[in-house]
């Protein structure tokens, strides 16, 4: 099974069944209420805004989900998509402008999956506004991005991006590098 059609349905799914059934409601993550609901840290991924947000959230992950998933294992791929995703939620804890304020979406984890695929294939052309441009250039000016969004007040969770960013480009690097040593390995 392709994980990256599956989280795809899954979180479209949801997006149909999230406001008759109240999930935002219990499943959203609201800083504040954190360590109460710990379970948002990983519910609120699945949860998206409108569906703008669901229908690009779904078309980077299918483009730049599909693309890792081809170059590591399921395993590996659940653990850059989860961690990144937590990782996303735990900064946006401390660096919210309002806790209050409920956070949703899997943009943490697909900005880890973009992480995670600058560092084991930096030099893989995107295409940007029919531009072509190096993934590590790209996942930088997100970066940058989402660094200055940080401080500045709004509805994007721009902490979740970051740390979801530098989480999965911290997994890729270690992939990357265990990929080195198995190939000097064989040489």
């Amino acid at each position: 099974m392709n994980l990256t059609i599956f989280f795809v349905t899954i979180m479209s799914l949801i997006f149909i069944l999230q406001h008759p059934l109240e999930l935002v409601e219990y499943f959203s993550f609201i800083p504040n209420e954190a360590l109460y609901r710990p379970w948002t840290f990983i519910t609120s991924i699945f949860l998206h805004a409108n569906f703008q947000h669901l229908f690009y959230n779904m078309l980077a992950l299918f483009f730049f989900g599909s693309y890792l998933e081809s170059l590591v294992s399921r395993k590996t791929y659940l653990i850059i998509f989860f961690i990144s995703g937590i990782f996303g939620n735990i900064f946006f804890l401390f660096v919210t402008h309002n806790p209050s304020i409920p956070a949703v979406g899997a943009s943490g984890s697909i900005y880890g999956i973009i992480g995670a695929l600058a560092a084991i294939k930096p030099y893989a052309i995107v295409y940007v506004y029919f531009a072509p441009m190096p993934l590590i250039v790209l996942a930088f000016l997100w970066g940058i991005i989402s660094f200055i969004g940080v401080f500045v007040p709004s509805s994007i969770a721009h902490a979740a991006h970051l740390s979801g960013l530098i989480t999965g480009y911290l997994i890729g690097l270690i992939i990357r590098k265990r990929g080195a040593r198995k190939y000097k390995r064989i040489i």
